[in-house]
């Protein structure tokens, strides 16, 4: 008598019947067709515009960017940096001062804006009444105002609080000047063997990383805290100042001249002496700073009350102060709910510097997508430009926000 097993066995597939029934090839097999259809698509649409183009006597090609710029820009950060002279520099100089000039606006837009967010969202946790009432006000008041009215309101304000061209005011005693044109201040001059110092910087800096890994290790073994502020200062400022002085000071600073005698229309701060911000520049990064901050304020809040009430009475009847408490326990929480949303509105910070172009300011959109396309007439090409640009800063800050966010997060034992 033979006996038949209840679950029949599927027989053994090998080669293409085993790689058509693999959930796994399948998948790659689909992604891989889809792929290869999307790059034809943009293959396609490619070349349909560069034949459109050639049927309307039109060039298509990337060839413009040697040509020289004679476009008179703004003096910012980005003209010292990238050293644009006009009628010398190339339209390539321009593409990368505008850039710089993008960057620049971001990153100190993004420092200032978390750290004042950070503070307006414990404030408005804060038990005080006039505190949390302060925080409450500043975020519901900048967070419903257009930010395009608030950079106008800003870019008004200063010019008005100013003094005139041939004037200036005091903005920090001894070292900032202001006048409508602009905040007059110190500029460094570097010498040879400046390197060292810098060097110095940096292999401080990695001292003091280090030595953080060190005093975790020991307070995770021990319980004993480091004092890791007092020696990160300690390397930070004592290395490189030493190294500083060692090498002769190899840095002087350059002040702004200001000139009151001669004819009246060359009178006022020299240009060229000492740094120079621009008053289109504060009014955006006041605006971009003031309006970000206010949802970066609601986000700190929501990720701290997201911590649960029990974390904190813990830490209290640990002896914890509440200053303590909040570094130590409810923030390193609370950062799994923070950073992703601090990340869109990081991504949307540096996507609003293109509103610049409203107070001429010369940042990407208002130099490169807007004078240098009326002068050349390649709209296609600059615009894809434009575009590869802005999603290479978005995905590197993503990229970046990713990985702090694997960093802080909380890990299961």
């Amino acid at each position: 008598m033979t006996t038949t097993n209840d679950v029949d066995q599927e027989p053994e597939r090998t080669g293409l019947a085993a790689l058509v029934y693999d959930s796994k090839a399948r998948s790659l097999f689909f992604q891989g067709v889809l792929a290869v259809l999307i790059l034809f698509m943009i293959y396609m649409a490619v070349q349909n515009a560069g034949q459109n183009l050639a049927d309307q006597g039109k060039e298509f090609g990337f060839d413009f960017f040697d040509r020289p710029s004679d476009v008179q820009i703004l003096t910012t950060f980005g003209t010292w940096l990238i050293g644009y002279v006009p009628g010398e520099s190339t339209i390539l100089d321009v593409l990368k001062l505008s850039v710089a000039n993008t960057l620049i606006l971001a990153v100190v837009g993004i420092f200032f804006a978390t750290i004042l967010g950070f503070l307006m969202g414990i404030m408005r946790l804060s038990s005080n009444f006039v505190i949390r009432s302060f925080a409450t006000i500043y975020i519901e008041l900048m967070r419903n105002i257009p930010l395009l009215l608030q950079i106008f309101f800003w870019n008004a304000a200063l010019r008005l609080v100013a003094p005139g061209p041939r004037d200036s005011g005091t903005f920090v005693p001894g070292i900032l000047q202001f006048n409508t044109k602009g905040i007059y201040g110190p500029f460094p001059v570097t010498h040879d063997g400046f390197y060292l110092t810098m060097m110095a910087v940096i292999i401080a800096i990695g001292g003091v990383i280090a030595y953080g890994k060190y005093a975790k290790k020991i307070q995770e073994n021990t319980g004993k805290q480091s004092p890791v502020l007092l020696v990160s200062l300690g390397l930070l400022i004592g290395l490189p100042t030493l190294v500083f002085l060692i090498t002769g000071r190899p840095l002087t600073i350059e002040w702004p001249n200001f000139v009151t005698e001669g004819p009246v229309l060359r009178r006022g701060f020299e240009r060229g002496v000492g740094s120079y911000i621009a008053p289109e520049f504060m009014a955006l990064f006041l605006a971009l700073t003031t309006y970000t901050a206010a949802f970066i304020g609601e986000i700190v809040r929501a990720g701290i009350q997201a911590v649960p009430k029990g974390q904190s009475e813990a830490a209290e009847a640990l002896g914890l102060s509440g200053g303590l408490t909040m570094r130590k326990v409810i923030l390193p929480q609370a950062f799994r709910v923070i950073i992703p949303p601090l990340t869109s509105q990081y991504l949307n910070l540096t996507k609003n510097s293109s509103l610049a172009a409203a107070i001429g300011y010369p940042e990407l959109v208002a130099v490169f997508a807007g004078t240098i396309l009326n002068q050349v007439g390649r709209a296609i090409e600059i615009v894809a430009v434009v575009i590869i640009v802005y999603l290479t800063i978005s995905l590197l800050t993503s990229f970046f926000m990713n990985w702090f966010n694997n960093r802080v997060k909380l890990v299961e034992r």
